[in-house]
């Protein structure tokens, strides 16, 4: 609980925490605008495609133009101020950039970039979840090799829910289930871009389409984040994935006890030691009050021979379920990259992640979303083909399932039914891809390891 301190004490020695940045979008966006205002961090350099976009969303963020006026990364270390490029590679490489941040979503890409920030000797802070789930465990062994940090992003779901599971086990409690909150009905999993505003309507204001991204929004809709994420989750905790995924039960956050508990109890789960998302809206699409679409959660339960603990859980009003044996943690909002400096000045000043993968527990595989046809080309996250499932690792591993991240700009060589999940062999893959090959290292060096208890 001394980051801020820690923060002050790189200000006021004239050594900041010298930051780049990759991606321009909405949470690279809601860091700078919170980076300008916090001692002891120094963005360095924004790499974006558009170096034009770049500069617009740094207006957004309210910078003073001057501060983004950097010729180069040498100027904008000499005079505190921030160069624009769009050249992510050359970021990577300037010496005058301690901690890289990739808010890219581009799996591929990010895997690349975390290995050559790895390579460079720079900590590396992946917003990019989608690397992360497609070949983390590995990128976060080569980061410990090399002596540096590779960190999940404090502000996203995943980090947060990570900190709920430390908290729960550090206080001696047993974790039963964790997640996070989502809107979700069984017909999303079909959605494209093109019927996301149906789905939209009445929640979101999409009166000027081209104010979002339908393939990013659409990723969110279809079950495909919430699978990232929860995998993210598993990978860094040790939790597990259900057999069959995510169910994504009906509950507002003061019913989570008695919906996230083992089914043998009354509950929705499998078993103990599980990452779940509740819905906010019943299953008829009647909205639930006090619902926790924003939110994450931790269900924990206190050992069985400890009467008093489950007690002053009662007395303390810890949520608990009917019988008194689960309780529940619950963080209502997250704030997404406001709350991303917590990352970078953890990896900076403390050499700790905010999570990080340490098992391959679960995979996010590519599941039609209606039939599809040999010669079609796969369009990836939140696309017309594909939604992303969560699966436990060793059912993706035995049989053979693409994982999402390599689910684009792939050609099917046979037909998949709708709701199956695609394999290897149904696509034709590039076994010489540099990431294909990253992928399949992981699976080598992680697929037959046990998992740490849950």
């Amino acid at each position: 609980m001394n980051i801020y301190a820690k923060l002050l004490q790189r200000e006021e020695s004239g050594s900041p925490i010298t930051v780049g940045l990759i991606g321009a979008g909405k949470f690279g966006t809601m860091f700078l605008t919170q980076a300008r205002a916090t001692p002891g961090i120094h963005v360095v350099g924004v790499a974006d495609l558009s170096v034009a976009r770049a500069r617009s969303q740094l207006a957004l963020s309210c910078w003073p133009q001057e501060r983004y006026a950097a010729t180069s990364f040498a100027d904008a270390r000499r005079h505190r101020t921030t160069f624009l490029t769009d050249d992510a590679d050359a970021l990577v490489r300037a010496p005058e950039v301690e901690v890289v941040i990739d808010c890219t979503g581009e799996p591929k890409f990010g895997v690349r970039i975390a290995l050559a920030a790895i390579e460079a000797g720079k900590h590396i802070v992946m917003v990019n979840v989608e690397a992360d789930v497609l070949a983390g465990p590995l990128l976060a062994r080569k980061a410990r090799q090399a002596g540096v940090v590779y960190s999940l992003a404090w502000g996203d779901q995943p980090s947060i829910i990570c900190e709920h599971v430390d908290w729960a086990r550090a206080c001696g409690f047993r974790v039963v289930a964790a997640g996070k909150g989502t809107r979700y009905l069984p017909h999303y999993h079909q959605s494209t871009p093109e019927t996301i505003y149906d789905i939209l309507q009445g929640f979101v204001d999409v009166s000027d389409r081209s104010t979002i991204n339908p393939k990013i929004f659409n990723s969110f809709l279809d079950g495909t984040k919430s699978g990232v994420e929860m995998t993210a989750i598993c990978n860094a905790t040790g939790l597990h994935s259900q057999s069959n995924g995510l169910a994504f039960p009906p509950a507002s956050r003061f019913e989570i006890s008695n919906v996230c508990r083992p089914a043998i109890d009354g509950g929705t789960l499998e078993k103990v030691g599980v990452t779940e998302c509740v819905s906010s809206l019943r299953r008829d699409g009647s909205p639930i009050p006090h619902e926790l679409s924003h939110g994450t959660f931790v269900v924990f339960e206190a050992p069985e021979d400890n009467a008093y603990a489950r007690e002053c859980l009662r007395e303390y009003h810890a949520l608990p379920d009917s019988t008194g044996r689960y309780s529940t943690l619950y963080r209502p909002i997250h704030l997404n990259g406001l709350e991303l400096g917590v990352s970078v000045a953890s990896v900076a000043l403390r050499n700790e992640a905010t999570g990080a993968p340490i098992c391959f527990n679960a995979d996010v595989v590519a599941t039609a979303k209606r039939k599809l046809k040999a010669g079609e080309v796969l369009d990836g996250e939140g696309g017309f083909c594909v939604w992303g499932k969560q699966q436990p690792a060793e059912v993706s591993l035995r049989e053979g399932y693409l994982p999402l991240g390599l689910a684009q700009h792939v050609e099917l060589v046979r037909e998949v039914a709708v709701g199956a999940c695609v394999t290897w062999d149904d696509v034709a893959i590039d076994a010489s891809d540099p990431v294909v090959k990253v992928r399949r290292e992981m699976e080598q060096e992680f697929g037959k390891q046990s998992a740490r208890a849950a």
